[in-house]
Parts: structure tokens; C-alpha cells; sequence
């Protein structure tokens, strides 16, 4: 009789301990174990990261992070690190935790865009927007081999990044990137814009040159056609295209010019020695300037079919030009404008 109340003491303890036990379990794995306001919070695991580096992400979002610990182990989450944005829903138990961060590569993220003036802010634009940093991605960027087999060379290869906001992960590698925006220009670049672009007498890359000019020239979308038409009259008769932005570009790659912004396009600058300076040069300048908006590679394929030949900025309608097919018309209304910079103080 003893015996078997030991037997029976001794199985009721094992049932509280198999029940405590199995309690801890469903509570490491079931119980909601989160600990913020909002309805989602994120962790971004890097490319080989450590537990330990994940684990210092998630403490502050979790309220028990030993319960976690525990889980993670069992599930040999610790083991197999996954790369990615992740969302964390508020309420989420450890058992959904892991099972969301530990599949794929995450979350897809925007990554937008636009008016960079060069590769390098480029690079920087994007670094803050995925896992790249900006040296391997400006290293891929410039990749010699690549821009061969493209057709594209450090001074055009600015033009096929189109600005736009594009769907990655945020683990995306450098190349991949690269890779993924080479498509979008070879989609962009469809037979009907080449065909506008042929009969043009221009190639791809010199449309978003003349493109990157107009951008720099008007930022406004109704106009820039009218630009463009200008300059593409110019480059059919043989006139140079003596266009103030590339004078700017031209100068700002000289050490004098550097920390100093050109408010004002003086006779000095269009004696600068550079295949950019378009007053001294016929035909487009080497490359980019800038990376243009759509809207301007737009208006070169599609320009405005009229006579002129000059513009001026319109000191009345500031953002706009005045027109003009005689030099002399232009003279009057770039007098009319430098009036108006000399006014405001503007001398350089």
C-alpha cells in the first residue's frame, strides 16, 4: 500500500512537471510577445548577420526575449539566418516571429529616384534605401566590363538609370540592382522610341544627353518640348548648341570652381577648355549633365515643331524662356533678363 502511494505521489509530480512544462512551451510559443505601440515594427537582418545581431534588433520590440531565445534555439532559427526586411505585427507570438524572419528574403521595399546630378550621389541615394552601400554600388555601377558589353561608357551611363520608384528587396546586391535597372531601360527603350529617336538622326544614349540638357535648361514640363526643338534645330543646321547648363558642368569640374554655385553664366566660362562647353564645341557634349526627368527624354522624342533658333529666361514668368528665331529678338530679351539679375544682386 505505501509503495503505491509513492507510485501515485511520484506520477502526479511527473503529470505537474509534463504539464508545467508543456505550459512554458505553448507560453514560449503561443503567447503574444511583442512589445510596441504601433501595428508593425521592422528589423533589418543583414547579409550574414549573427544572432546575436537579430537579437539586438528584436529585445526592445519583444516583451520576454529569454522566451524567444528559447524558441529560437528549439526551431534552430540560430542557425539559419535569413537576409531581409521583416514586419513584426504587433500581438505576434515567438512562433510567428520566427517563422516570418526566417522565410525569403522579406519585405520589398520602394526605392525611388531622381535629379542626380552624378553616379556618386547616385550610389548615395540608393545606399540609404537597401543593403548596398554606396562604394559597392558605384563600383558596380562603373564595372568596365559591364558598361562595354552595354554599349555605355562612364560619361553615359548615367543616362540609364530612368528615374522612377522600383520595387526590390532590401537585400538586394549592388550587381543585382545594376542589373534589374539595365532591364527597365531596355523596357523603356521600346521600337517606337528608338524609331523617334532614328529619325532624329540620334542614338538612345544622345537623346537623354540633349535630354539631360533640356532638364537643366527647364524643369518645366509644359516648356521643355519647346527646348528641345530649339536645340534640335541647332544641331540640324550645324549651329553649336551653346548651351549655358553644360558651361556650368564644364566649370564645376575645375578646382577653382568647387564649393562655388554659378548663379550667373558670365564670357569667362565660355572660355573654359572642355568637350562639355557647347559654345565651343559643335554636336552634343560627351554625356549627361545630370539625370533628366522623364518628361524631358519625353519632349526630345516628341519636340515642338516650330522656327526658333534662341530662348532667354522670361524675368516676368521666372521658370519660363521667351522665344526667339533672330538673334536680335534674343539679344533684346537676354538684356531684359540680365537687367533683372543685375537688379537682384546676382553678378556671378
Amino acid at each position: 500500500m505505501y509503495i503505491k502511494k509513492i507510485l501515485w505521489a511520484v506520477a502526479l509530480i511527473g503529470l505537474v512537471i509534463c504539464g508545467g512544462f508543456a505550459y512554458y512551451i505553448y507560453n514560449a510559443m503561443f503567447s503574444p510577445n511583442t512589445n510596441f505601440n504601433n501595428n508593425e515594427a521592422y528589423i533589418y537582418v543583414p547579409t550574414n548577420a549573427t544572432y546575436a545581431e537579430v537579437r539586438s534588433q528584436l529585445e526592445p520590440l519583444l516583451d520576454d526575449i529569454d522566451a524567444f531565445d528559447a524558441l529560437a534555439k528549439q526551431k534552430k532559427y540560430v542557425e539559419k539566418i535569413k537576409s531581409g526586411k521583416f514586419a513584426i505585427s504587433k500581438g505576434m507570438n515567438n512562433n510567428d516571429i520566427i517563422n516570418t524572419i526566417r522565410i525569403g528574403n522579406g519585405l520589398e521595399v520602394n526605392v525611388s529616384f531622381n535629379n542626380q546630378h552624378n553616379l556618386a550621389d547616385l550610389a548615395g541615394r540608393i545606399s540609404a534605401q537597401i543593403e548596398a552601400d554606396s562604394l559597392s554600388l558605384l563600383t558596380a555601377m562603373t564595372d568596365e566590363a559591364f558598361l562595354t558589353k552595354n554599349g555605355f561608357n562612364n560619361a553615359t551611363v548615367l543616362g540609364m538609370y530612368l528615374p522612377n520608384s522600383y520595387k526590390f528587396y532590401w537585400n538586394v546586391s549592388a550587381e543585382t540592382f545594376r542589373d534589374r535597372m539595365l532591364i527597365e531601360y531596355k523596357r523603356f527603350w521600346t521600337e517606337a522610341r528608338k524609331a523617334k529617336a532614328k529619325k532624329l538622326n540620334l542614338t538612345p544614349n544622345e537623346v537623354i544627353t540633349l535630354a539631360s540638357i533640356v532638364h537643366e535648361e527647364s524643369k518645366q514640363a509644359d516648356e521643355q518640348p519647346r527646348v528641345a526643338g530649339v536645340y534640335l534645330n541647332r544641331l540640324r543646321i550645324g549651329m553649336p548648341l551653346q548651351a549655358d547648363p553644360t558651361l556650368k558642368f564644364a566649370a564645376y569640374q575645375l578646382p577653382q570652381y568647387q564649393d562655388i554655385i554659378i548663379r550667373r553664366v558670365l564670357n569667362i566660362h565660355k572660355d573654359i577648355d572642355s568637350p562639355y562647353n557647347t559654345y565651343r564645341n559643335l554636336g552634343l557634349p560627351p554625356g549627361l549633365i545630370a539625370m533628366p526627368d522623364l518628361s524631358a527624354i519625353k519632349a526630345v522624342l516628341n519636340p515642338e515643331s516650330h522656327s526658333y533658333l534662341y530662348f532667354a529666361a522670361d524675368a516676368k514668368r521666372l521658370g519660363y524662356h521667351k522665344f526667339a528665331k533672330t538673334l536680335g529678338q534674343h539679344n533684346n530679351n537676354a538684356r531684359e533678363y540680365h537687367r533683372y539679375l543685375s537688379s537682384q544682386g546676382i553678378n556671378k
